[in-house]
């Protein structure tokens, strides 16, 4: 059995092609496409964080209003920014939206993709410190936001406060019981996939990641999970890990579907570029076919069958009822003959 979630980009634009014309738009689809998803039967909803963009950004509150609206289904990120984010304030955002929808928050993290801008995160008041770079300092506001989730109080209290303190020093408030072990790592190499499991984090493979030997994408995130697990081991935690990769998969059933992906035979082979002058990576194709062929394509995927979780990329500018129509497809034609569902 595997959870499958979608993972939503939030993307719009004032084009007549487009279902998502505004910001109003997206959020409020995304909104009603979580309700939908758990409707379905779907595990997940999942969105992405952009800054400086036509996507979505400033995630909890989305989380919170999904949380609000929806019973059952995770809700989560793939991923957060963590070059742009104040690990405190997140700290008691990330609380408050988890405590809302229930404890079903699966906040995913990492250092980032390159931006629409050139350091970004200079014009949120953040700066790497001496000896850092901007993926270390990433690195370092995660590792300040995993200690404070823990809940321990760090704050001298004030000896004259507006209200009265509990004892001992005060810890971020509202604390959410259980949402670090909730926190995943977005991982695009095999080193930060061991670090974020000797940290404890649960790990997120996306359609991306850097091309260390020049395998196909799925070859090398199955190694990549496998060597998280190993390091996992290693470090000696309790729990059992959670994995997740992500996948554009779209079962061919109508003459819509056809239209919208049916002519892409440059989209079935992975890709190779380069995220800047010193770093090759290779992107994942995307599944298109028939469902008689797509359940063959996928049953040779080495990383889905390794993960636990897939997210299901959705084309979110072309609306709600759309991308139902391909969750529904998934999860009745595709899911229960691969033994995912």
């Amino acid at each position: 059995m595997k959870k499958i979630g979608f993972l939503s980009f939030g993307h719009w634009t004032p084009s007549p092609q487009s279902q998502a014309r505004s910001a109003a738009d997206v959020l409020l689809q995304s909104i009603d496409l979580a309700i939908e998803a758990e409707r379905l039967g779907m595990d997940g909803a999942y969105f992405r964080v952009h800054h400086f963009a036509q996507q979505l950004a400033s995630p909890f509150p989305l989380l919170a209003a999904v949380g609000a609206k929806t019973r059952k289904i995770e809700i989560g990120t793939a991923v957060i920014d963590m070059r742009y984010e104040n690990p405190h304030y997140m700290v008691e955002d990330a609380g408050a939206a988890d405590l809302i929808s229930g404890g079903r928050l699966q906040l995913g993290i990492s250092r980032g993709s390159p931006e629409q801008v050139i350091d970004g995160w200079r014009y949120f008041g953040y700066r790497p410190t001496k000896g850092e770079d901007d993926a270390d300092m990433g690195r370092r506001h995660a590792e300040e936001f995993l200690e404070l989730l823990r809940g321990k109080g760090f704050a001298q209290p004030n000896p004259r406060p507006m209200f009265p303190n509990p004892p001992g020093l005060l810890r971020l408030e509202p604390y959410s019981a259980g949402l670090r072990d909730r926190i995943w790592w977005g991982s695009a190499s095999n080193a930060t996939a061991e670090w974020a499991a000797k940290l404890g984090m649960n790990m997120q493979t996306s359609t991306l990641k850097f091309d260390e030997t020049g395998e196909s994408l799925h070859i090398q995130q199955a190694a990549q999970i496998r060597a998280y697990r190993a390091a996992w081991k290693e470090a000696g935690h309790k729990r059992t890990p959670r994995t997740s990769v992500s996948r554009s998969i779209f079962p061919l059933l109508d003459d819509r579907d056809r239209r919208y992906f049916g002519q892409g035979s440059r989209e079935e082979e992975d890709k190779i570029g380069f995220l800047d002058e010193n770093t090759r990576a290779i992107f994942g194709r995307s599944y298109a076919a028939e469902p008689e062929i797509l359940i063959e394509q996928l049953r040779k995927d080495e990383a889905i069958a390794e993960a636990d979780t897939l997210l299901l990329t959705i084309p979110n500018q072309l609306g709600v009822a759309y991308n139902a129509h391909v969750m529904e497809a998934i999860l009745t034609l595709i899911a229960p003959a691969l033994g995912w569902h």
